[in-house]
């Protein structure tokens, strides 16, 4: 698929089969991860945890609808595999393990599309995982390190088949 089919083909996928993704689909997808771009080419800086346990995911999900007051919260849709994205926090960068998060998870998100698989990126469920001690270690990170973004992939329900048009949607000014 060309590049820019794939990311008019990108969508934030709400509805999962419950079946597996291949392993060769997750290498490829992990690698085009790793081959975004991250500040100051600090690629030991960030982490990647690849959970495709269901029992994992529940407890994961459980402690989303608990720390939002949502029963009924399903946080990665359906899909059987999540990659937490996560960073080592930096002084003299604030914030730059989310902006690295933010291009690895991109670039995931645009190779699972090449193989018709669905996406979302998530956020949310991740406050409320890092605010229980227990289910942080389950993440095994290494020290010093904070999940920052994540991705849901799994095959959609429904077939990526809609290719959006491609226009600008954000206000742009330009200086010469």
């Amino acid at each position: 698929m060309e590049l820019m089919k794939a990311i008019a083909m990108r969508k934030s996928t709400r509805s999962y089969k419950p079946e597996q993704i291949s392993d060769e689909s997750l290498d490829i997808i992990l690698k085009a991860g790793c081959a975004a771009p991250v500040g100051m080419g600090a690629y030991n800086s960030m982490h990647m945890t690849v959970i495709q346990n269901s029992d994992l995911l529940e407890k994961f999900t459980n402690e989303a609808r608990k720390t939002f007051k949502n029963p009924n919260m399903n946080p990665f849709y359906g899909a059987p595999t999540l990659v937490v994205v996560s960073g080592k926090q930096n002084e003299k960068a604030p914030a730059v393990e989310v902006a690295n998060a933010a291009c690895i998870v991109e670039n995931m998100a645009l190779a699972a599309t090449d193989f018709g698989l669905g996406s979302v990126y998530l956020l949310g469920f991740l406050f409320a995982i890092s605010a229980n001690t227990e289910l942080l270690k389950k993440l095994n990170l290494p020290d010093g390190f904070v999940p920052a973004a994540a991705l849901a992939i799994g095959y959609p329900t429904e077939p990526l088949t809609k290719v959006k048009e491609l226009k600008q949607t954000i206000e742009v000014n330009v200086i010469k």
